[in-house]
Order: C-alpha cells, then structure tokens, then sequence
C-alpha cells in the first residue's frame, strides 16, 4: 500500500502533464480513445465519490464559520465566470456549439484541483476547500439556470433534464462517498492514498475520449478555441483576485478567490456538454481541462512569491484537501 500510494502521489502532482499526454493521444488515436464517451458520466461519477470520500464536516464548519468569505468566493464563481464566457462569445466569432461549451465551462462549479493548486500558493487552503463543495452542491440548480439563461440562443437547453444529470453525476456520488466514511471508515482510509490516482484516470480518459470524438473539430478551430479558454481562465484570476481585494480580503484570501474562481469542474461540463449538445460543445471543455491545470501550476508558483506583511493571519493551510 506505501508503494500504491507513493505512486499515486506522484501521478496527482504531475497532473498536468498527463492530462496533456492523453490529450494528445486522444487526437493522435481517435478511434480508440472515442469508444470511451459513453463512459464519460461514469468516469465522472468515480471522480466525485471520491471527492466524496475526503469531504469532511469541518469544510462545512467553515461556511458557518466565515459566512461572508465563502459567499464572496460562491457568488464570484458563479457570476464572474459565467458572465465572462458569455462577453467572449459575444467579441470572438465562433460556432454555436463552441459558443454553448463555452459557456457551459463558466457555468460549472469550482474544480478540486484548485485545493491543490491554493494550497501550492500559500493560500487560504480551507476557504478554497470550502467554496469547491459549496458551489458543486449548488452546482445541480445553478448550473442549468444559467446554461439556459445564457446559452439558449446558442442551442436549444433541456435545464430540467440537465439538473436531473448533475444530481445524479455529482450529488449522489458525493453523497455515497460522504456516506461511506461513516458506514466503512476502515476501507475509506485504505482507499484514501489512491484517491489521486484514481482522479487523474479519470479526468484524462475523459479528455481524450472528448478530443478523439472532436478531432476533425479541433484540427479545424483549435487555435480559436485554445485562445478563447485562455482568455476565459486568465481573466478568471484576475478578476476573481481584484473581486477578493475589493472585498478587503488579505492576501491568502485573495488567493483562494482568484484560483477558485479560475479553475473550473471542465470534467462536469465536458459530459454535460456530450450528453445535451454535441461533441464539439466538450471541446471547450477538454482544451480547459489540459490548460487550467498547467495555468493553475504557473499562478500557485506566482502567487507563493507575494507577500502581505499587514494581512491579518488566517488557518494554517490544510495539507491533501
């Protein structure tokens, strides 16, 4: 079990280079990695049971426990994003089902990865930790209501059945996993250490089963849409860090806020977009899987140089959230 878990540490802190690994596989094997989208929402699943797994009352507890931080950093994922990707369809001409993957990407809730990645920049670990499982909670009414408000135009949106999918992709997942660390305490702790192997499969068979079903897609607008997902997420930081500094935030706060709101579930919106639009919808979302983790990297090991000597302190970040 040392050996499995050695192991899969190592494969969830090189993360990114096996997203963009499979991405490539996936686009120079298409025929191989495609037979794999229809086990897109199963592979979604896993990911959120074990995200399940490591959800503890204490994440919760700091909702309670600093109410306006983690309703700033809710309410910027769900604005600021959302909003963003709706401006960049409007200025970057594009097809109408990048158009709605686009904005399907904005309309997701905060990725796990951004714990990760907060924690690397010495930030608020908890109120990173705190915000992913408040806004995926939120994520089975929110998301809909704000794919059909914005995306509508794009292509025809079903919110109802798009709500049952994510309640049954996301929250029941979650909620078995949250239900095993009390029924089977034992096997959860056993099973922790391969937790992040288990994510990373995950999340790169999905990327490359969505760029194997897209290549042609890709090969034709991929440039359009590298440059439109990095724009989304680039700005994402920005402004997500400019939201948290208005709010009088300190630096470790700011942090947490800006990763958050950067960083996206892209697997949520890539199975979401292959299930209700198209594959060429996912691709958006693919491309953003591969990116916001390498970007994420780059804005943790930014963000671990800056220094606030006046901010006022804040809990020790939680190592592994």
């Amino acid at each position: 079990m040392k050996a499995l878990g050695a192991f899969s540490r190592f494969i969830g802190n090189t993360f990114a280079i096996w997203v963009l690994l499979f991405a490539v596989l996936g686009f120079l094997l298409p025929d191989v990695f495609r037979q794999l989208t229809p086990w897109i929402v199963t592979l979604l699943g896993v990911i959120m049971f074990g995200m399940g797994l490591t959800i503890s009352t204490r994440d919760f507890a700091e909702v309670l426990r600093r109410p306006f931080d983690v309703g700033l950093g809710v309410v910027s994922q769900f604005v600021i994003m959302p909003l963003l990707a709706f401006a960049l369809t409007r200025i970057i001409p594009m097809p109408p089902e990048v158009a709605a993957g686009v904005i399907l990407v904005g309309c997701c809730p905060g990725g796990t990865s951004s714990n990760v990645m907060t924690y690397l920049a010495k930030g608020d670990t908890a109120l990173s930790v705190a915000c992913t499982s408040v806004t995926t909670l939120l994520a089975p009414v929110v998301t809909p209501f704000l794919v059909l408000m914005l995306a509508s135009e794009f292509l025809p949106v079903d919110a109802w059945a798009m709500f049952q999918s994510i309640v049954k992709m996301v929250l029941l997942p979650l909620a078995l996993g949250f239900a095993a660390q009390r029924l089977v305490p034992g096997f959860v702790r056993a099973a922790i250490p391969a937790l992040p192997l288990v994510s990373v499969t995950g999340i790169v068979l999905i990327v490359a089963a969505v760029v194997g079903a897209s290549k042609g897609a890709i090969a034709q607008s991929g440039m359009m849409i590298f440059a439109v997902v990095l724009l989304h997420n680039g700005l994402g930081y920005l402004i997500g860090f400019a939201a948290a500094r208005l709010a009088g935030l300190d630096l470790a706060r700011r942090k947490a806020i800006a990763i958050e709101v950067g960083m996206q579930n892209s697997g949520l919106a890539a199975a979401l977009a292959t299930a209700y639009f198209s594959p060429l919808a996912a691709v958006p979302a693919a491309i953003f899987s591969v990116w916001h983790n390498i970007s994420g990297a780059v804005a943790a090991s930014v963000m671990s140089r800056m220094t606030d000597d006046g901010a006022a302190p804040v809990p020790a970040p939680r190592p592994g959230a």
